[in-house]
């Protein structure tokens, strides 16, 4: 029998930690499974009293009441998922797979209420004659979508197809992801000192901590991390050593035993076609891509086609430079997946008479942290303020209050930088709380998570160019969040269509190379001294390098991703339609998928980019034209511009359509040429 939980004290429903904060020190693992259901049933009792309210359907006691309700599911709920992928554990990963299919069978439920549909739709009907304002008009046209888009008018067989339908999907995506992270957790490459020819001192001080940390102290740890593995691949000498670690890169989740993904995949996208289907349209891309900007596979293709063509042919030609490098070294073997980055260091050293590691000790990770919070001061005035001492979900998590220009506060900034066994891959912002002022209102609590290789204690984390970016990238994310400007929590911050939301992250990444952004906060570890002009310079001239190799990776991640999903069916064995697709496209077997099947997290750890991992290249179409805003004033930081960029992108959320927003502060929607240049493919 489970023990009864008051929301109205626990704390992980009533937030009174230090800052306002849920009061971490008080939560317990086992506190999870009661809580959430008490919340679960607390908003199930929310929806039955709107659903069955005798008063004629209003905004106020039907729209607003939907949206404010279930306060207590969204707290519990937010630390939850919070935990689960930044510091997980036996007890949350079981947790996890008991609750996903739990609050897939809660959802389905309330978008299948006839009677809460029956008053939306009264509602959606009569909208002409509401005299609503842009943003409640946009909210009802979209609440009434995402019923019907959720089964609202199926009959009541396909209503309960599709809530099983939707339960073990939703199961499956927690295995996807729980796979993969086991695969990246207990695999470990052991190294001694006589194994690390050509490895810079970061990568061996990050190594060295990520085997003590695996009880292998005095020894050096390979392991699937990209903040290791990447730099491992780029700088080691033992070509033996970067084939091990390559071969368990691309492997994960397809191991054999347990843990492996290959059936989980194959379930998914049956039961996703199947989906589609029961919900009328002709594939899972069509029913994924209806909200978006892109709207239908063809023009998602008409964007990713051309640029594959290109990038195909940069990597060509790049090749036979990395393959006559190769040959001068010495080496008789073929030329492998293994090798690029390996030669492609070799290659900008040669060229740009530089490498990454010149530029890490320059790329210190405090500073980089400086450097978004001061781009984001001179852009939109907003300033951060770290509060020490506080308690959140690790010990390596830091919070930071957010104030206003005037001194009032806008909300919490929450960031946990180092990886550990602990945590999923990757990098990601989401919210404890989003902002709006619906109601009594609510400020937003945004957190950033990353996995930058943890230096030893008292060392300085120094960062390559990428994660620099990456740190760039996911703050851009965290201020779409913190500066939203929206009535409604459904429109707030990230809730956007899927190839809009990674406009405001990508645009963020380009302040990173502004020179003044680099002469203030670009200083060495161990001298203070700024990054001398003539590495600056070498730096930003080698900006596009590399292009053929990291487009053919992207792109060709994205095409699998769409071949799965705009068929009308599923193939019967994916790993062998990932095979033939990518022989079809010329894939060179000299490069690899950025995220092959078994581990394509963005589109099998759940739904979030399912049909839209192009939509990262759609954004960037827009954010090369965005920031070419700037360059055209000659002024990075124009205040007129940033305003405009602050209200119309950055602010407004969901509140109007993406086309309407971009068009407000650029006058006009870009051509994919602008990317294609940024890229250096043309």
């Amino acid at each position: 029998m489970s023990k009864t939980v008051d929301l109205a004290a626990h704390p992980l429903t009533v937030w009174q930690g230090p800052l306002g904060l849920p009061d971490f020190s008080r939560i317990g693992d086992d506190d999870f499974g009661p809580v959430f259901d008490a919340a679960l049933a607390a908003h199930r009792a929310e929806i039955d009293a709107i659903a069955g309210n005798s008063e004629a359907p209003t905004i106020e006691n039907t729209l607003a009441a939907l949206e404010l309700a279930g306060e207590a599911l969204d707290h519990v709920s937010s630390i939850f998922w919070c935990r689960a992928g930044a510091h997980t554990n036996d007890t949350i990963q079981a947790m996890e797979r008991d609750i996903s299919p739990k609050m897939s069978r809660h959802f389905s439920a309330i978008s299948m209420n006839e009677e809460l549909f029956a008053r939306i739709d009264d509602l959606y009907q009569r909208r002409d004659s509401l005299k609503l304002d842009p943003e409640t008009l946009r909210v009802l046209e979209k609440t009434w979508k995402g019923f019907v888009r959720s089964g609202a008018k199926l009959d009541a067989e396909g209503k309960k197809r599709l809530a099983a339908i939707n339960e073990e999907l939703s199961s499956l995506g927690t295995r996807f992801g729980q796979n993969v992270l086991a695969d990246e957790r207990d695999w470990a490459l052991f190294l001694d000192e006589a194994d690390l020819a050509g490895l810079p001192d970061f990568l061996k001080s990050a190594m060295a901590e990520a085997a003590e940390m695996r009880g292998q102290k005095g020894r050096y740890a390979v392991t699937l991390s990209r903040s290791i593995y990447e730099p491992f691949s780029t700088f080691s000498e033992r070509r033996d050593l970067r084939e091990t670690a390559f071969r368990a890169f691309i492997m994960r989740g397809q191991n054999g035993g347990t843990t492996d993904n290959t059936d989980v995949v194959r379930d998914m996208l049956k039961l996703r076609a199947e989906k589609a289907k029961l919900l009328g349209y002709g594939s899972f891309a069509a029913l994924k891509l209806d909200d978006t900007m892109a709207k239908t596979p063809k023009a998602v293709h008409d964007l990713l086609d051309p640029v594959w063509e290109k990038a195909l042919e940069k990597a060509a030609a790049d090749q036979k430079e990395l393959e006559r490098l190769a040959t001068e070294a010495g080496s008789n073997e073929k030329f492998a997946a293994w090798d690029w980055r390996f030669y492609q260091e070799k290659l900008r050293a040669e060229k740009f008479a530089f490498d990454e590691a010149e530029l890490k000790p320059y790329l210190q990770l405090e500073r980089v942290i400086d450097a978004c919070f001061d781009v984001a001061t001179k852009l939109f005035g907003i300033t951060f303020e770290e509060k020490k001492g506080v308690t959140v979900w690790h010990p390596d998590a830091r919070a930071f209050v957010v104030k206003n220009a005037d001194g009032s506060e806008r909300g919490l900034f929450l960031a946990d930088y180092f990886a550990r066994p602990s945590k999923r891959s990757g990098a990601w912002m989401s919210a404890l709380r989003s902002g709006y002022k619906l109601g009594n209102g609510a400020t937003p609590v945004i957190y950033n998570i990353m996995n930058f290789a943890k230096p030893p204690a008292g060392e300085a984390a120094l960062l390559s160019v990428d994660e620099a970016k990456t740190l760039f990238h996911e703050f851009g994310h965290a201020l779409h969040g913190m500066l939203t400007d929206v009535t409604w929590p459904s429109v707030s911050g990230t809730s956007v269509s899927r190839d809009f939301v990674e406009l405001p992250s990508q645009l963020y990444e380009h302040w990173l190379t502004v020179p003044a952004v680099l002469e203030k906060h670009a200083l060495h570890v161990k001298t203070g001294k700024p990054m001398p002009k003539a590495l600056l310079d070498k730096m930003l001239a080698a900006r596009t390098f590399g292009a053929g190799f990291a487009t053919v990776e992207f792109t060709a991640s994205a095409l699998i991703d769409m071949a799965y999903h705009a068929r009308p069916d599923a193939p019967a064995e994916p790993l062998r339609y990932e095979a033939e697709t990518l022989e079809k496209l010329h894939m060179p077997d000299t490069i690899a998928m950025r995220h092959r099947t078994p581990h394509f997290g963005h589109v099998f750890a759940g739904d979030g980019y399912s049909a839209g991992y192009y939509s990262y290249m759609w954004s960037e179409v827009l954010d090369a034209d965005a920031f070419s805003a700037f360059e055209e004033t000659g002024d990075a930081f124009n205040p007129e511009l940033a305003e405009r960029l602050r209200k119309n992108i950055y602010a407004a959320g969901g509140s109007k359509d993406p086309e309407e927003l971009y068009t407000a502060f650029r006058g006009k929607m870009p051509s994919p040429e602008a990317m294609m240049v940024k890229r250096g493919l043309v």
